[in-house]
């Protein structure tokens, strides 16, 4: 007994020295090195028991009025939002307002199979409702305000794309159903019910539904980078809603990770309920795994913002990575920072200068397709940056290799020019397409 009382012992105190003493110095100058040569620009926070243990800003909230990150900036966290919402719908089948397995007929009768899709199933993904997102059109709408009735027939004219509980396919419309399902019960707007359940009750001061980016108000603006860093449009936050409007800081959403974690939220059955996996998806939150440890939390991205917020139950570590621009993959950054609390090894990326200069690069330019391609891929400069551009996608950068040869690391795409030929091959995962110069 004694021998196995030492041993839990020395496994509280090796976790609690994780917490405390890893190389905070050598994590610093992994995020210096990313925004020195614009890779990226964001924040972090890493808290431990509810006591933050690293955090980090780098990089700017706006590059033009060069307003530096703090650990104060906020940023639009996209589909993290869905954690917040899944709560409040669980806070109402707590009060005996609506039932998991109730249909949604009741709120939404013109929808598709309404009769077939209950909330838990909008939940966790099951619905088949076609998600806003995924519309040709949606780039050409969603900077416009979106009255209720003007977005809900477009999710009606979206329809069905699978027969519910058939299978899970990610979708934004449930969420944007589900946050007038919380407000038509409680007779409240969503802004209100995130107060008074979430925000208030963990004094989340600096969480709350967006609008325009307001810089006076400590929020950023978001970049992509085509040779520089370039603003992006705005989303309009009437259009995300319960899916993907929320604003916060890094430290607030660990926070609330950890509020609802810890039961101040709702009960621990419900949490069960938010974690419980099926095809991989849970309410609101998936399963997250670094190694051989267990995290549970959600991903987020609207305009050029992407963030990340978990949490390892076991560890009681709370992890939250915001990021208002990047050139390189923010996934790598997480794994990062997971790797110097855990004692895991990473290396400091190294950048190759860029030694080409604007003339090299007009031998690439130009449209390039296929027959067997969806997509034509365009080829633009900006100064001695080679820019990519897919048919109604946003702009890339592109980074120089070796001769002929340029990638974009956070999609995992490689180019390789023949300029004598007018083709380029196009790697991606395991497929390669040779596009012609038109």
């Amino acid at each position: 007994m004694a021998k196995l009382l030492s041993t839990i012992i020395a496994l509280l105190l090796f976790q609690s020295l994780l917490a405390q003493n890893f190389d905070k110095a050598k994590l610093d100058q992994y995020f210096q090195t990313l925004a020195d040569n614009q890779k990226m620009m964001g924040s972090v926070t890493l808290s431990h028991e509810g006591k933050v243990v690293y955090q980090k800003a780098f990089g700017f909230a706006d590059v033009a009025a060069n307003v530096p990150a703090t650990s104060a900036t906020k940023y639009r966290v996209g589909s993290i939002t869905k954690m917040f919402t899944s709560a409040l719908i669980m806070k109402a089948t707590e009060e005996g307002k609506i039932s998991l397995d109730q249909k949604i007929d009741k709120f939404f009768p013109e929808i598709e199979n309404a009769s077939n899709i209950s909330i838990s199933h909008l939940l966790n993904h099951r619905s088949g409702i076609q998600s806003i997102t995924s519309r040709p059109d949606y780039l050409t709408w969603n900077t416009q305000n979106k009255s209720r009735k003007g977005l809900y027939d477009i999710i009606k004219e979206g329809g069905s794309d699978f027969e519910p509980d058939s299978k899970a396919d990610y979708s934004n419309s449930n969420y944007v159903l589900l946050t007038w399902i919380l407000e038509d019960i409680y007779r409240q707007p969503y802004p209100d019910l995130l107060k008074k359940h979430i925000t208030g009750p963990l004094q989340l001061d600096d969480t709350y539904v967006g609008q325009r980016t307001a810089i006076a108000s400590q929020e950023s603006y978001s970049y992509k980078f085509v040779g520089k860093w370039e603003k992006e449009t705005e989303t309009d936050m009437s259009i995300p809603l319960g899916a993907g409007a929320i604003v916060s800081t890094t430290e607030d959403l660990t926070k609330f990770i950890e509020g609802l974690f810890a039961g101040e939220i709702i009960s621990s059955t419900s949490l069960a309920l938010m974690m419980e996996l099926k095809d991989n998806f849970g309410r609101g939150m998936f399963a997250i795994p670094f190694y051989d440890k267990m995290s549970f939390g959600h991903t987020g991205g609207i305009d050029e913002f992407k963030s990340m917020l978990s949490y390892f139950p076991e560890q009681k570590l709370a992890f939250a990575m915001a990021v208002n621009g990047s050139s390189y993959d923010p996934n790598q950054a997480a794994i990062a920072v997971l790797s110097a609390y855990f004692g895991k090894e990473y290396a400091i990326p190294t950048f190759s200068a860029n030694t080409l200069k604007s003339e090299d690069l007009d031998p690439y330019l130009g449209v390039y397709g296929s027959p067997s391609f969806p997509l034509e891929v365009t080829i633009t400069k900006e100064n001695t940056t080679l820019i990519g551009q897919a048919t109604g996608q946003p702009k890339f950068s592109l980074e120089y290799k070796e001769e002929n040869v340029f990638i974009f690391t956070p999609a995992g795409l490689t180019l390789e020019f023949n300029p004598e030929s007018n083709e380029m091959t196009l790697k991606q995962g395991a497929g390669n397409f040779v596009l012609t110069k038109k």
